[in-house]
């Protein structure tokens, strides 16, 4: 959800990337290139956000998104509220609107929040009690990993357009998977989906306007950027994917499928990574593998979309 505030596209909230352009997209990315100038620097501190309160509300364990929102609220010198759902009113019942009420009583100004629950971040977006940044709900969206993907990826290759973009793994559990494929096929990328056919469906490609190819040789060969996914164990558990070794023969990266298959290709994951099913141990050694760039990038558009929403807060205020 945007609006125009002061010559740029300001944000209201961020629950997924439906609807965003181009034009948008590129400008987040340049909003972020200047916050990344300011993580260069050697006291990585702006006043921005002073006097600014984020609510950091995770219904489910996170590690780099969480860290990385943490991060960002220091950097612009906002203040971070960091809510774990277990060891908060949640766990004895608090609905998420009323935990929003809540926050917003204390003097939250936003919520950057994840939940296991498709459409959570849209729910309490319509309620409009704080705008609401989506860090991951169930397997609908993650935008800000879909960010900072393409922040790195631009600064890699220097463009968006007309790459080749070819995902691997779980799309169909895959909040990463379906974020990533909206915003580089909007910066005009083309992009294939590959993996076990269980977890790969047909109906994948045309929900998210890609191609699907199951064999790993076809979907990867001419790509200039893989991305990786997490193949998560409950998935086996269920039986929807081979065991770790079978994945590993039939759709995991190792240098010398990558160096045969597509060699200048850079390679992507959101993490956490599983040494030696979705990637050799090696692969991440590799010039090419940006993973490490990737964990960066996340607080440099963390940054630049807390920034659009509550700069944007303020001019509307003014």
């Amino acid at each position: 959800m945007t609006a125009a505030v002061g010559g740029w596209t300001a944000l209201q909230h961020l629950c997924d990337l439906d609807g965003w352009t181009a034009s948008d997209l590129e400008g987040l990315l340049d909003t972020a290139e200047s916050m990344a100038e300011i993580l260069r620097r050697p006291i990585p501190r702006v006043p921005a956000l002073r006097g600014r309160t984020v609510l950091l509300l995770f219904y489910e364990a996170s590690t780099r998104t969480r860290h990385s929102f943490e991060l960002a609220c220091k950097a612009l010198g906002a203040d971070s509220l960091s809510l774990a759902a277990a060891t908060s009113s949640a766990a004895k019942g608090e609905s998420l609107l009323d935990t929003l009420r809540t926050a917003r009583t204390l003097g939250a100004d936003a919520v950057a929040m994840r939940h296991p629950d498709s459409g959570a971040a849209a729910l309490a977006a319509a309620a409009g009690l704080l705008p609401v940044i989506n860090a991951g709900d169930g397997a609908h969206a993650h935008p800000t990993q879909a960010l900072a993907d393409l922040f790195a990826v631009r600064r890699r290759l220097g463009r968006l357009a007309d790459l080749r973009l070819t995902i691997v793994g779980d799309v169909l559990h895959s909040r990463v998977a379906r974020s990533a494929a909206q915003g580089f096929r909007a910066c005009g990328a083309l992009v294939t989906l590959c993996g076990p056919p269980p977890l790969v469906p047909p109906h994948a490609g045309p929900a998210l306007g890609a191609r699907v190819e199951h064999d790993l040789a076809r979907a990867v060969t001419g790509a200039d950027v893989v991305m990786a996914l997490r193949v998560q164990r409950e998935r086996q558990e269920q039986g929807l994917v081979p065991g770790a070794a079978d994945y590993r023969a039939g759709w995991g990266l190792d240098a010398q499928r990558l160096q045969s298959l597509c060699p200048q290709a850079l390679v992507l994951h959101p993490g956490p990574v599983n040494r030696g099913v979705e990637l050799s141990p090696e692969v991440l050694d590799l010039p090419q593998a940006v993973v490490g760039e990737q964990v960066t990038a996340g607080v440099a558009v963390r940054m630049a979309v807390l920034y659009r929403i509550l700069e944007s807060e303020g001019a509307e205020g003014a």
